[in-house]
């Protein structure tokens, strides 16, 4: 089936409408001013060569990497047994235990970053790296969960019957048959765990400080004192950081067999 000329003035129009708040930030960043604005006469590297100048940033910027990773691993791996009981066996309080799971999806973070001040407080680990990547992990685990349950679902129990009629034993089957098949979900759940806990702002500021802050916090931070095009080459080095990640993947694994299963072609 065909897509008419208006379909395809819609699909363009939404590319463009979704696309062009990243061109500007990236036109902005190469501007020779001292303000935001798209260079018109020639371009600058200025703003770039003075985040190399500006430490912060750079220290942020492993803090949000190193938090986000561990709190997505640390995710993905409580939501494989998670996902698999809820999707596999029928229990009292299976419903419930899902809506638990699910609850950080409902609760602003605002919300929980003011409930993670409090209780870190007493527990005395406020302002700790710990404390931070277990906040992020409570924020991203329903991404992940959601993810890695959608493949549990789908997986075909008599796989596993087979595996186990033919003498592989229990741990054998998780770690033959199990895990293979819903790797997709892990790697997608990943994935989305990783952007939510790097693009998190709302509760990281209640509960990151000084040697703890993340890249969006310092950011919004320095936004609040000033309003230069810096804020805009960093932005644009997140974006080739992303797409060079995407092109690496693609490359040397396949986004499509990372995301659905199927193996690159």
């Amino acid at each position: 089936m065909r897509n008419g000329p208006l379909a395809l003035v819609f699909h363009a129009a939404f590319v463009v409408f979704l696309l062009a708040p990243m061109v500007l930030v990236c036109l902005v960043a190469f501007t020779p001013e001292g303000f935001l604005s798209i260079p018109t006469t020639r371009f600058s590297l200025r703003w770039f060569e003075r985040i190399a100048q500006y430490p912060d940033f750079i220290a942020a910027f492993r803090t949000s990497l190193f938090v986000a990773t561990a709190a997505s691993l640390i995710a993905v791996l409580f939501a494989v047994p998670a996902a698999l009981a809820i999707a596999r066996y029928r229990f009292t309080g299976r419903e419930a235990l899902n809506a638990f799971f699910m609850a950080p999806l409902m609760i602003p973070h605002l919300v929980l970053g003011i409930a993670f001040l409090r209780f870190y407080s007493l527990l005395g680990i406020s302002g700790t790296m710990a404390g931070l990547i277990i906040g992020h992990v409570v924020v991203v685990f329903p991404f992940a969960m959601r993810m890695v349950l959608a493949a549990a679902t789908g997986m075909d129990k008599r796989i596993e019957d087979a595996a186990t009629a033919l003498g592989a034993d229990r741990i054998t089957t998780y770690r033959r048959i199990v895990i293979p098949l819903i790797i997709p979900g892990m790697a997608s759940g990943f994935a989305l765990a990783f952007i939510q806990s790097f693009d998190e702002v709302t509760m990281t500021v209640f509960i990151a400080s000084a040697t703890t802050t993340t890249l969006p916090v310092r950011m919004f931070t320095y936004i609040q004192d000033s309003i230069d095009p810096l804020i805009c080459a960093v932005s644009a080095l997140l974006i080739l950081f992303t797409v060079l990640a995407m092109l690496v993947i693609d490359r040397f694994y396949g986004l499509q067999r990372l995301f659905i299963g199927e193996d690159k072609s």
